[in-house]
């Protein structure tokens, strides 16, 4: 059974920034895209961030310039750096493979207050 498990989340003020880290195993780290994704309760699962294998990378435009995502092939993690956060990107983050996501591991709750 693939997991993801997301870590790095918390609270922190507008303005502010988190990094976030997922591991999953080395077989779907090596072979696949993964994405990280964010879901506020009552609305639709969001692509926030992909990394191909080759590190092309691709942002949800209220996101660019303001987070980066990145692959540590050493640790089979994908990270998420986010900067100059803003309220509207509370949500629960989770990572996964894109365009075919595996299930759905808990996420990592990110709170931005104003």
């Amino acid at each position: 059974q693939v997991q993801f498990v997301e870590s790095g989340g918390g609270l922190v003020q507008a303005g502010g920034s988190l990094r976030l880290s997922c591991v999953t195993s080395g077989n779907v780290f090596s072979t696949n895209v993964i994405a990280w994704y964010r879901q506020v309760p009552g609305k639709r699962r969001e692509l926030v961030a992909a990394i191909t294998r080759s590190a092309i990378t691709t942002y949800l435009d209220s996101v660019k310039g303001r987070f980066t995502i990145s692959r540590d092939n050493a640790e089979n993690a994908v990270l998420l750096q986010m900067n100059r956060l803003k309220v509207e990107d509370t949500a629960v983050y989770h990572c996964n493979t894109y365009p075919k996501p595996f299930s759905w591991g808990q996420g990592t709750q990110v709170t931005v207050s104003s």
